[in-house]
């Protein structure tokens, strides 16, 4: 039996191999040595389909039981309806679209101003009912996600949704994010430590994270699993030496 061509094992290993830095996280050095910070840009804007949860306390119990669960005494989870309301028990439908939690709550205490009497004491309290997300692309766990949650990193994402296959890049991920203001498509190179200063690197409600083919596996698409690729090199090989012998 003859050997394969070297040339053809070249081709092979070239459109196989990725390079190990192309393949760890965070490496290397902050720029200009700067300390490595964690940053959080502005505030998420609730958009519709959105869970918030409410939560309304006082020394006075029965006074801000309606606001409740009855049952455990728990916040509300209440949902952003098709134009961007809530509706709450006494104060009626309350717009939020394109708020942030903190303008909410300051929505729900000058309500509540003209519920509560001076002299009453209460604290109001709204958060963001978890973070959905979705990932696509080379990624061993795609789909949507919902993570309890109220800040939570790519990379947090990442591991939730089975960690990028070995296919994947890390060095040119895709945020698509959708915000009531506009669409904008952001990237991220993880594979260097300056990604934790990068403006997505916590994502946000109702981002899109896609994980594109490595350049390797782009090239080598459609040539199936190694045994394939063999497979295919065997048969050029006998090929090119058929043609040799005529």
């Amino acid at each position: 039996m003859r050997k394969t061509p070297l040339f053809l094992v070249f081709i092979f290993l070239f459109l196989s191999c990725v390079p190990s830095k192309d393949l760890i996280y965070l490496s290397g050095t902050p720029k200009e040595n700067k300390e490595i910070h964690k940053i959080n840009t502005n505030p998420y804007k609730l958009q519709v389909g959105d869970n918030i949860s409410i939560d309304v306390t006082s020394d006075n119990v029965n006074l801000v039981a309606v606001f409740l669960k009855s049952s455990v005494s728990s916040p509300v989870i209440y949902s952003i309806d098709v134009n961007g309301n809530i509706r709450m028990p006494i104060l009626g439908e309350i717009n939020v679209l394109g708020y942030t939690t903190k303008e909410v709550r300051v929505k729900i205490e000058e309500k509540f101003a003209n519920y509560f009497m001076k002299e009453d004491s209460y604290f109001v309290s709204v958060k963001l009912d978890g973070i959905k997300y979705t990932i696509m692309g080379e990624i061993n766990s795609p789909g949507p996600r919902v993570v309890y949650q109220n800040q939570l990193s790519i990379l947090d994402a990442i591991t939730f949704s089975g960690d990028i296959a070995i296919g994947g890049d890390k060095k040119n991920v895709e945020v698509i994010r959708i915000s009531p203001n506009g669409n904008k498509k952001l990237t991220i190179d993880l594979t260097s430590i300056n990604a934790l200063n990068s403006e997505i690197f916590f994502i946000q409600n109702n981002d899109y994270i896609n994980i594109k083919p490595l350049r390797q596996k782009s090239l080598t698409a459609g040539l199936g699993p190694i045994s394939g690729i063999f497979s295919l090199i065997s048969i050029l090989t006998s090929t090119i030496l058929i043609f040799s012998r005529l």
